[in-house]
């Protein structure tokens, strides 16, 4: 059996097997470990609503080590810089045409890194706006205005960007919304509590579509 079959055998066996979610850690100097109890706060409300029984322990991975694949779910935050090195690109690749699933939340600033990075992981394909109807915004709680707004920066929309290998849904990114920041302690931003929920719920929607798709 080949590199490519063993790893694409060893992804689907932790998708039906284990339920965790992973950080990624990246290079080029951005703060990949940005809102740190935002995370843990998400798994514990979508376990709570959604019926799963995510491990509370999250895992730190970088992109060119073959342990992705040991999580159906990488998350990226941050606000600065990312750089993937050949390698890291290569593998990331692998993982998400195999059937793994990325989520990145710009944490304010993260944009021109994240579209100029994953370009370089899948050049023929381009980011899309998610239509508010699609599935990802539909799942135990309905947005039925698409992704929500979390925090202001710019004064612009949020949209939910997606990227898509073979109609399958690959990457997930929100931007302009500040997702992750709505999951982190009450006191870190001290949001109201209904917009909390919101970012809770839409985090919570990821997940289970991801694990459905």
């Amino acid at each position: 059996m080949n590199k490519f079959l063993s790893l694409f055998f060893l992804l689907i066996f932790n998708l039906v097997s284990a339920q965790q979610i992973a950080i990624l850690k990246y290079n080029g100097g951005g703060d990949w470990y940005a809102n740190p109890t935002a995370l843990p706060n998400l798994i514990d409300f979508t376990n709570q609503n959604c019926r799963t029984s995510i491990d509370k322990n999250i895992a730190t991975v970088i992109p060119n080590d073959e342990d992705i694949f040991n999580y159906p779910i990488l998350f990226i935050t941050g606000h600065g810089n990312i750089f993937f090195s050949e390698d890291d690109i290569k593998n990331l690749k692998r993982y998400l045409i195999s059937g793994g699933f990325l989520h990145i939340s710009d944490n304010y600033g993260l944009d021109k890194y994240v579209r100029r990075e994953i370009k370089k992981v899948f050049p023929d394909l381009e980011f899309r706006e998610i239509p508010k109807n699609h599935p990802i915004y539909h799942q135990t709680f309905s947005f039925v205005n698409g992704l929500p707004k979390i925090h202001e920066h710019d004064k612009k929309s949020p949209q939910g960007f997606g990227l898509f290998y073979e109609n399958r849904l690959i990457i997930f990114y929100d931007y302009e919304s500040d997702l992750s920041d709505g999951w982190e302690d009450a006191e870190v931003h001290n949001d109201p509590k209904d917009v909390r929920e919101k970012a809770l719920k839409m985090g919570a929607n990821i997940i289970e579509y991801a694990f459905k798709n």
